[in-house]
This record gives structure tokens, C-alpha cells and sequence, in this order.
């Protein structure tokens, strides 16, 4: 059975063209035009991944109907935007997107991204080490709990991968190019940007002050490192 992608937009044309696109390589594609009856359909359906538009004309918007879907559902959100800018990016990421898709982008561009999230979600990474203790930062892989200095971490599903990824390489620098092909997989390895907005807001979920963090370190030019004492 092939999955099932829910596309949110309050214009038919582009429902239409997805639609078309996803039906074309396989997927089947339900639609909403509001954020509301996105959520109906979210715990009604059970898609698989949802493509929601940030600005939605009626109702609430994008990231209202992604906060409020994320209070009962993990399934993985696509977010749409016609401007890409770093703190729509961010804002999403707090309410619990996993990705994000410029407006207007190309068939090919749609699919890879589709196909990347729902691998990402099915195919969870395998952690040998059951704990990691990095000073005041714990890191629970059994139960998947993150804590720092005692509190729980809320964190995205990209998020935590991006921080397994660099905690089952403690003390290692990870190449930019590196990261983005083991989190978001081969066809993000040049969104250099797109990993350093991840890692400012991972930072600001972790650190003590994100400006001058100390455990996710920049290795200039090359990459990142969680650093922990030996």
C-alpha cells in the first residue's frame, strides 16, 4: 500500500499540481484547504506526511495548524512558504516541523524532499550506546529523552536526529556535508544554510547561551562537534 500525503493550501491550482505530481510517482493524495479541517483529517485519515502552507487565508495559519496537530501527532510536516526566511524557518521548527519547501519548486525538487522526510521517519537511526552524559546535557537513546541540567527537552523528530547524529560521533567534527546527508539524506548535502539554522535552534534548546555554546561547537569551514570532557 503506498502512503498517504495530506496537502493543506487554500489555492486549488496548487493543490492540483501536487497533487498531480505525487499521484504520478505513486502516492496517494488527500486534500484540506484550512487549517482546521487539516487536523480533522490528520486524526481521521493517519496520512503519512503532511505538505502544509504556512499562510493559509481562512482560519488559522500553517504554523498554528502544525502546533496543534503535533499536540496528538508525530507524522511528519513538510512546511510551505513563498519566502524561505531564517525566523519563519525557526518559528517552524518550535512548532514541530520537520522540513521546508520554497514556493514555486520543481516536480523533482517536491518528490526528493517527500521522499527523504517519509525515509527519515520510517527508517529511524540505530543506536548502539543506550546514554550519553556530556556535562550537564543526558541523552537517553532507549526512551529518546533529552535533558539538560535535569529539565526535559522538548525536541523536534529532525532535531533529535541531528543531535544523535552528532552524539554517536561525540568528539568528532561532522562535515556540513556530512550531517545533512545522514539527517535529511544525499540530496540536502549542499543546504549548508538550512544546517546552521537547525543548529542555532537546537543551540537555543541546549545551551546556556547560544552565542557562546558548549557542547555543539563550529569547527570553522568544515562542520560541527558535541564536545564532551574525556
Amino acid at each position: 500500500m503506498s502512503e498517504t500525503i495530506l496537502i493543506v493550501d487554500d489555492e486549488p491550482r496548487v493543490i492540483r499540481l501536487v497533487s498531480e505530481v505525487l499521484k504520478a510517482v505513486g502516492y496517494q493524495v488527500i486534500a484540506a484547504a484550512t487549517g482546521e479541517s487539516a487536523i480533522e483529517m490528520v486524526a481521521l485519515e493517519r496520512p503519512h506526511l503532511i505538505l502544509l502552507d504556512i499562510r493559509l487565508e481562512h482560519g488559522i495559519d500553517g504554523y498554528e495548524a502544525c502546533r496543534r496537530i503535533r499536540e496528538f501527532s508525530e507524522i511528519p510536516i513538510i512546511m510551505l512558504t513563498a519566502k524561505a526566511r531564517e525566523k519563519d524557518m525557526l518559528h517552524g521548527f518550535d512548532v514541530g516541523a520537520d522540513d521546508y519547501l520554497t514556493k514555486p519548486f520543481s516536480a523533482k525538487e517536491l518528490v526528493a524532499r517527500v521522499r527523504a522526510v517519509l525515509r527519515r521517519s520510517q527508517n529511524p537511526e540505530e543506536i548502539i550506546t543506550a546514554s550519553l552524559t556530556c556535562g550537564e546535557l543526558e541523552i537517553d537513546f532507549a526512551r529518546r529523552n533529552v535533558k539538560v541540567r535535569g529539565d526535559k527537552v522538548s525536541l523536534t523528530r529532525t532535531e533529535y536526529e541531528l543531535l544523535c547524529q552528532l552524539a554517536t560521533n561525540v568528539n568528532r567534527v561532522m562535515l556540513h556535508r556530512e550531517l545533512l546527508s545522514e539527517v535529511w539524506g544525499p540530496e540536502y548535502r549542499d543546504e549548508v544554510d538550512y544546517l546552521r539554522a537547525y543548529i542555532r535552534y537546537l543551540r537555543r534548546k541546549l545551551e546556556t547561551d547560544p552565542s557562546n555554546p558548549e557542547y555543539i561547537l563550529t569547527s570553522p569551514g568544515a562542520g560541527y562537534v558535541l564536545a564532551c570532557p574525556e
